[in-house]
């Protein structure tokens, strides 16, 4: 299935312009919207394979910068502003007149399941979900995977320190990505090289879009 070039897009929004890269298919069946976290942005290896990817298997990526990251600011704003930006971008997502899914990695990944309900979402894809802080395990998030509303795929890194694949609550749809960190970064001496770490990415998420 051929592809086109990437566009991008300013998107206004209560809290300044977002801006939208759009990674577009031809004969696209899916949208898959993707913010990024809370520490980086749009170039994270994960949302950059997805966005290359997945429009050969007919799915449209929108990467999607919060207005913060737009702006050159180096720390992210409380939840609640991140949402109201999403919210406020989400008909320039729908307006392709395709089922659109919400996802992202980190904070991204939050905000997906936050807003997914209200918002028409079809699914979830939660990269690198941070189930707690590292060490703080009491400090669960696990209401906002749960309270999605809507079928979610967690990716997740076998070491992660934010929420290890054990430690998610039980009948979690995840895939593990083995010995991979918060970034999806293997070892040097892990089994599974980096490359093939990130194409254990991409072929989950692209088939289960396929079976969504």
């Amino acid at each position: 299935m051929s592809t086109e070039k990437p566009k991008t897009e300013d998107v206004e929004t209560p809290a300044g312009p977002a801006r939208v890269t759009w990674h577009r298919a031809s004969g696209a069946h899916t949208v898959l919207a993707l913010g990024h976290g809370a520490g980086g942005g749009i170039e994270a290896r994960d949302l950059a394979a997805l966005a290359a990817v997945l429009p050969g298997h007919g799915v449209t990526v929108a990467l999607v910068e919060q207005p913060w990251r737009v702006a050159g600011k180096k720390v992210a704003p409380a939840p609640k502003t991140l949402d109201t930006a999403w919210r406020a971008l989400w008909p320039r997502l729908a307006a392709e007149g395709l089922p659109v899914v919400a996802g992202g990695r980190s904070a991204g990944a939050r905000v997906a399941c936050r807003t997914a309900a209200e918002l028409g979402a079809t699914a979830v894809v939660a990269l690198s979900f941070p189930l707690h802080p590292p060490g703080r395990p009491e400090k669960s998030r696990a209401e906002e995977l749960l309270g999605a509303g809507v079928p979610v795929l967690v990716v997740q890194g076998g070491r992660d320190p934010f929420g290890r694949p054990g430690e998610f609550p039980a009948g979690t749809e995840l895939v593990e990505v083995p010995e991979a960190d918060h970034g999806f970064a293997v070892p040097q001496r892990a089994e599974l090289s980096q490359d093939a770490a990130v194409t254990l990415i991409t072929d989950a998420v692209a088939g289960w879009l396929t079976r969504e």
